[in-house]
């Protein structure tokens, strides 16, 4: 063969050989660090509805490796109909993906299982026969570092739990505290979303278009289907430009009070998925990743706790869970809640008993399936008793009060991190739903001051030990739980939020040191967050002059006051350092002594 003839013979086996492989997988995303890395595979060409069901009867895992450490990862992958179904609305393909998010730089193996059989989705054996097309393939890609940098939570990495009652970020070492909106749980009743739900006769005057926020996207941000999501987008941006790092939405509410929100193709069939609009949903999340937003999946409403298998984890429950894990596990800061106000329903629409063994059992599946182990919780309805302890995979409580003036907020933290600590494990404890049902978080029109949510619901939860708050919206008023579109009907509260962040960020008050010790002061009903001996944060919630009990901690400490209306720099007041040991005055702020200030006293 002429040498001409054999070099063009190799290029024809070169481009043979890239196009298989391109066909049969396709690598997308940047190849960094904590970045979202996506495996698209082409395989059998099937449907949403196809008889022989695609999200139940296939199942397709991917085993990545790091090359030099050994850290594995086991990570499922779900049927994506087209690969652009958010865009397109397509309802078939052979489009097959796996989302990952890897935690190390250099050379990352993956070797792909692509399984068949009966309900073969939620099925833990080595029986299952395989489907074929990619299965067993195998390859690798190079990560490099991260280029992020501020908010975005790819530059600060995964949020994890780690046994503390702060999650931690794995990157940066950075504790995480957090501020925002629980309310409207149906957050995702969105028009503009693929779906019938917004037409059909069930709740439809609680579809939400979100139009108060349209002003609030910018150049650049996500959209779908020409120009669609901009509402829904904005309102993201809304609340991370009020320094808010948080939002909360259920994603199952088919016997709940709005019934517009859930994942599947219709309301009465539990295995097979809407694609297109789980695809829509990532593109907010992933857009919430980059503005440093927190996500708080709370993944069944009350009214839904006996919709799946009864309130067992059986098939649709099991397969539920790994929809949402291989659709959205791969953001970086997350909690599955599994459930609001478990056990607390006296009536719904199917009732049913849930003990303290079906918490345990369904966290159980969900830790065994998330590959990156997410902060796991639970709304109270029924206590946390029995849910607590080493054996058990919740990570921390998701805490819901019952008073119009949040003045039980502050001791229900402390009761569930007591509680959790007698029985061997720390918990990360936030209050998600401070305040009653019916009033909560008041319209600014209505209460622009918010003393006593301020005072009582948030200081009140920081100050106990929590990793956070987020506010829900009372019933009985404007822009409530079920009815707000505009995020802005809270405004006012938002700079308060903002401001209690600020004061434990900027001045890198050292929480994960500290525990709540409300005896150290004198003014009954005040608030002591102390590392003794080191440092001291006091919240007085109506001024005046106290004394702080330093004990048999002698030395000189630093008085400084920072004003949790206003916000601002750390002042000084009337007393700058005191000396010494035992009960020591603080002295008072020079100005505005009957209103609420914060103490920061710390050893020099």
């Amino acid at each position: 063969m002429k040498p001409l003839h054999i070099f063009l013979h190799l290029i024809f086996i070169f481009l043979i050989s890239t196009f298989t492989k391109i066909e049969a997988q396709e690598l997308k995303g940047e190849l960094k660090k904590w970045h979202k890395v996506t495996l698209e595979f082409e395989g059998p060409e099937t449907s949403e509805n196809d008889e022989n069901n695609p999200f139940l009867n296939y199942k397709l895992d991917v085993v990545f490796k790091h090359s030099k450490s050994g850290k594995t990862y086991t990570i499922p992958g779900y049927y994506a109909t087209d690969g652009n179904a958010g865009n397109t609305s397509a309802t078939s393909g052979n489009i097959w993906k796996v989302h990952f998010a890897p935690d190390e730089i250099g050379e990352w193996q993956y070797n792909v299982q692509f399984v068949k059989g009966k309900w073969s989705a939620i099925r833990v054996t080595n029986k299952l026969k395989t489907a074929g097309f990619m299965d067993k393939k195998k390859g690798s890609f190079i990560i490099e570092a991260s280029d992020k940098k501020g908010r975005d939570f790819r530059a600060k990495g995964r949020l994890q739990y780690v046994g503390e009652r702060y999650l931690k970020f794995a990157e940066t070492g950075d504790y995480f505290l957090k501020c925002g909106a629980d309310a409207p749980e149906n957050f995702l009743a969105y028009e503009e979303f693929d779906g019938t739900f917004h037409n059909d006769g069930k709740g439809d005057k609680l579809i939400k278009t979100w139009e108060a926020h349209e002003k609030d996207w910018k150049d650049g941000n996500p959209t779908w289907k020409n120009n669609k999501g901009k509402d829904i987008i904005g309102a993201v941006n809304y609340l991370a430009s009020k320094g808010m790092n948080v939002f909360s939405f259920i994603t199952m509410n088919i016997e709940g009070d709005d019934k517009n929100v859930f994942p599947y193709v219709d309301y009465q069939t539990f295995d097979r998925f809407d694609t297109s609009k789980l695809d829509q949903w990532e593109m907010v999340f992933e857009h919430a990743d980059k503005l440093g937003m927190f996500l708080h999946f709370k993944t069944l409403e009350a009214e839904n706790q006996g919709l799946l298998d009864n309130g067992g984890t059986g098939l649709y429950t099991k397969l539920y869970y790994r929809e949402l894990i291989a659709r959205f596990g791969h953001h970086l800061a997350l909690n599955w809640n599994l459930c609001e106000e478990t056990g607390d329903w006296q009536n719904p629409p199917r009732t049913f008993p849930v003990d303290v063994q079906g918490r345990l059992t369904l966290a159980n599946y969900v830790s065994s399936i998330d590959p990156y182990k997410h902060h796991i919780v639970i709304h109270n309805g029924n206590w946390y008793t029995g849910i607590y302890g080493k054996n058990s995979k919740f990570t921390g409580a998701s805490l819901q009060t019952n008073k119009a003036d949040f003045r039980n907020v502050h001791n229900s933290v402390l009761r569930i991190l007591k509680e959790a600590d007698a029985e061997g494990k720390t918990w990360a404890v936030a209050c998600d739903e401070p305040g009653d049902a019916q009033h909560s978080l008041l319209p600014d029109a209505e209460n622009p001051k918010h003393d006593n949510a301020r005072k009582n619901g948030l200081w009140g939860a920081f100050m106990a030990g929590a990793w956070g708050t987020e506010w829900y919206f009372g019933y009985k008023h404007a822009h409530s739980d079920l009815t707000c579109q505009d995020y802005r009907s809270r405004d006012l509260f938002w700079d308060q939020g903002k401001i209690c962040l600020d004061f434990f960020n900027n001045n890198k008050i050292p929480v994960q040191e500290m525990t709540s010790n409300d005896d150290l002061i004198s003014s009954e009903g005040d608030y002591v967050l102390a590392n003794e001996g080191k440092s001291y944060v006091v919240f007085l919630k109506n001024g005046g002059e106290s004394t702080l009990d330093l004990k048999d901690n002698s030395g000189e400490y630093s008085v400084l006051w920072y004003n949790p209306r206003t916000g601002g720099e750390l002042k000084k007041g009337k007393v700058k350092t005191i000396k010494g040991s035992g009960k020591q005055s603080l002295g008072n702020p020079h100005k505005d002594k009957d209103k609420d200030w914060v103490v920061w006293v710390n050893k020099k």
